[in-house]
Protein backbone atom coordinates (compact mmCIF):
# COMPACT_ATOMS: atom_id res chain seq x y z
CA UNK A 1 0.00 0.00 0.00
CA UNK A 2 1.32 3.56 -1.05
CA UNK A 3 1.93 5.60 2.15
CA UNK A 4 -0.30 8.46 1.03
CA UNK A 5 -2.53 5.80 1.02
CA UNK A 6 -2.27 4.64 4.18
CA UNK A 7 -1.75 8.29 5.91
CA UNK A 8 -5.35 8.99 4.63
CA UNK A 9 -6.65 5.85 6.14
CA UNK A 10 -5.16 6.85 9.46
CA UNK A 11 -6.34 10.18 9.66
CA UNK A 12 -9.69 8.80 8.75
CA UNK A 13 -9.69 5.80 11.31
CA UNK A 14 -8.78 8.14 13.61
CA UNK A 15 -11.16 11.04 12.80
CA UNK A 16 -13.96 8.58 13.11
CA UNK A 17 -12.62 7.32 16.38
CA UNK A 18 -12.97 10.43 17.95
CA UNK A 19 -16.19 10.78 16.36
CA UNK A 20 -14.66 14.44 14.15
CA UNK A 21 -16.62 12.89 11.17
CA UNK A 22 -19.69 15.62 9.84
CA UNK A 23 -22.20 14.66 7.17
CA UNK A 24 -23.41 16.90 4.68
CA UNK A 25 -26.98 16.74 4.12
CA UNK A 26 -27.20 14.63 0.92
CA UNK A 27 -24.77 11.97 2.71
CA UNK A 28 -27.75 11.99 5.82
CA UNK A 29 -30.29 11.45 3.07
CA UNK A 30 -28.49 8.99 0.98
CA UNK A 31 -27.63 7.53 4.91
CA UNK A 32 -31.19 6.85 5.81
CA UNK A 33 -32.68 5.79 2.37
CA UNK A 34 -30.30 2.49 2.43
CA UNK A 35 -31.90 -0.81 2.37
CA UNK A 36 -29.35 -1.86 5.52
CA UNK A 37 -30.60 -0.25 8.69
CA UNK A 38 -27.33 2.00 9.08
CA UNK A 39 -27.40 5.24 10.93
CA UNK A 40 -24.60 7.67 11.67
CA UNK A 41 -23.43 5.77 14.50
CA UNK A 42 -23.11 2.86 12.28
CA UNK A 43 -21.15 5.14 9.44
CA UNK A 44 -18.54 6.19 11.79
CA UNK A 45 -18.14 2.36 12.78
CA UNK A 46 -17.72 1.52 8.86
CA UNK A 47 -15.31 4.66 8.54
CA UNK A 48 -13.41 3.12 11.48
CA UNK A 49 -12.78 -0.16 9.48
CA UNK A 50 -11.80 1.12 6.02
CA UNK A 51 -9.21 -0.58 4.48
CA UNK A 52 -6.62 0.01 1.72
CA UNK A 53 -9.13 -2.82 -0.05
CA UNK A 54 -11.65 -0.47 -0.22
CA UNK A 55 -10.16 2.76 -1.97
CA UNK A 56 -11.42 3.18 -5.16
CA UNK A 57 -10.30 6.60 -6.45
CA UNK A 58 -9.44 10.28 -5.60
CA UNK A 59 -10.70 13.10 -7.40
CA UNK A 60 -10.56 17.15 -7.06
CA UNK A 61 -13.71 18.77 -6.48
CA UNK A 62 -14.44 21.05 -8.83
CA UNK A 63 -16.42 23.62 -6.30
CA UNK A 64 -13.25 23.57 -3.71
CA UNK A 65 -10.70 22.27 -5.60
CA UNK A 66 -9.89 19.48 -2.47
CA UNK A 67 -8.73 16.06 -2.80
CA UNK A 68 -12.07 13.65 -2.23
CA UNK A 69 -11.47 10.28 -1.74
CA UNK A 70 -13.67 7.24 -2.43
CA UNK A 71 -14.28 3.96 -0.77
CA UNK A 72 -16.24 1.49 -1.60
CA UNK A 73 -16.73 -1.33 1.20
CA UNK A 74 -18.78 -3.94 1.03
CA UNK A 75 -21.23 -4.53 4.30
CA UNK A 76 -23.15 -7.54 3.86
CA UNK A 77 -23.89 -8.06 -0.07
CA UNK A 78 -24.34 -4.29 -0.87
CA UNK A 79 -21.16 -2.52 -1.91
CA UNK A 80 -21.19 1.49 -0.36
CA UNK A 81 -20.04 4.29 -2.38
CA UNK A 82 -18.44 6.99 0.43
CA UNK A 83 -17.28 9.81 -0.79
CA UNK A 84 -15.28 12.21 1.82
CA UNK A 85 -12.90 15.15 2.19
CA UNK A 86 -10.20 15.51 5.25
CA UNK A 87 -9.85 19.39 6.82
CA UNK A 88 -9.65 19.15 10.77
CA UNK A 89 -12.49 16.63 10.29
CA UNK A 90 -13.86 14.34 8.14
CA UNK A 91 -16.59 15.11 5.84
CA UNK A 92 -18.65 12.55 4.23
CA UNK A 93 -20.19 13.83 0.95
CA UNK A 94 -21.84 10.83 -0.39
CA UNK A 95 -22.79 7.52 1.59
CA UNK A 96 -24.95 5.50 -0.85
CA UNK A 97 -25.17 2.01 -2.53
CA UNK A 98 -23.09 1.30 -5.43
CA UNK A 99 -25.55 0.81 -7.46
CA UNK A 100 -23.35 -0.40 -11.03
CA UNK A 101 -20.29 -0.43 -9.18
CA UNK A 102 -18.53 2.58 -11.04
CA UNK A 103 -17.49 5.60 -9.78
CA UNK A 104 -21.00 7.62 -9.14
CA UNK A 105 -19.86 11.39 -8.24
Amino acid sequence: MSSWLQNILSKIHELATLGRVRFTLKAIRELTSLDLTIDQEDALKILVHLASTDFSAKIISKTTGEWMYIFKPEVGSIVLYIKLILRHDCIVVSFHEDIDHENIN
